[in-house]
């Protein structure tokens, strides 16, 4: 067991955290006993993201640095190697579920495992208690509030869960497919019942070609689905491909909002903590699918 640094013992442990869901989780569990700083913000691509000299600097200054794992950070891989070298202890929130839970790529990709593990209520809920242990143990002199304020988050976090539930029972089984930009919502789709389909793959760098708009066009064309989905962080445009492609086929196809994927939204948008965000993403889903 590391013992509580001088910083630790005085002032709180310094985490830093790479996406804005890691950021509001470690601020939940964390409490007044860390100075949390996000690395991304709002609409941010993680699978994009290069780390800044500064954002180095803050990893490598830090007692902690809290990040998803499953090649999410892909960019980040030298500078987590790193991190053990400096004292800097590194929590993986994906490590807190079990690896027989891990999701692999519907189709062929560079990843070896879907990294979107927050879209899994209940594997979110296991990560919290993850870096609520891992916390305790480097600091024990506050590990009752880490633990105090994980069991509270996961009470909140089972409110969702069943908001999430009864919401959905609003939608058809036969209307229960989710079209969006990237493969993002597959732990969604596992856990709540839906068929997900990403016009690109898991990591927003595969492109979508004209052939694979024109695939989905015809799927939507074949399951009389008539609403899609944008996202946040990825450009709308292939979505309005597949929209116009589907229109070509005389079957009509809306765009039923901004999905919520890959980084939390603002305060202004009410989507800036984890359970908004995905109240948000729920409401979108429910509200464009229901009739």
């Amino acid at each position: 067991m590391t013992p509580p640094t001088e910083e630790a013992t005085d002032s709180g442990l310094s985490v830093v955290a790479t996406t804005s869901m890691i950021a509001d989780l470690a601020h939940r569990v964390g409490g007044e006993h860390v100075t949390v700083t996000g690395l991304m913000g709002p609409g941010v691509d993680p699978h994009d993201y290069q780390p800044s000299t500064s954002d180095v600097i803050k990893m490598g200054e830090a007692d902690v640095v809290i990040y998803n794992g499953l090649s999410l950070e892909e960019r980040f891989v030298e500078v987590f190697d790193s991190l053990s070298e400096r004292g800097v202890l590194s929590i993986v929130v994906a490590e807190g579920i079990s690896e027989r839970d891990y999701r692999n790529p519907e189709e062929d990709d560079d990843l070896e495992y879907d990294p979107h593990i927050w879209f899994s209520v209940p594997h979110w809920q296991e990560g919290t208690q993850h870096v609520a242990d891992q916390l305790s143990e480097k600091d024990p002199e506050n590990a009752s509030a880490y633990q105090q304020n994980a069991k509270e988050y996961i009470e909140d976090l089972e409110e969702l869960d069943a908001y999430i539930r009864e919401r959905i029972e609003e939608v058809p089984e036969q209307s229960r497919y989710l079209v969006t930009a990237h493969d993002a919502f597959q732990y969604f789709g596992a856990e709540y019942g839906f068929e997900v389909v990403g016009l690109q793959g898991l990591n927003t760098q595969t492109e979508a070609g004209t052939g694979d708009i024109s695939r989905l066009a015809d799927f939507l064309v074949e399951k009389e689905i008539r609403a899609v989905f944008v996202e946040s962080s990825v450009s709308p445009r292939n979505i309005e491909a597949l929209i116009e492609a589907a229109g070509s086929r005389g079957h009509e196809v809306t765009n039923a909002g901004e999905l919520y994927s890959d980084a939390l939204g603002s305060a202004e948008e009410n989507a800036e903590t984890y359970i908004k965000m995905y109240t948000s993403n729920i409401d979108t889903i429910v509200d464009a699918l229901k009739d």
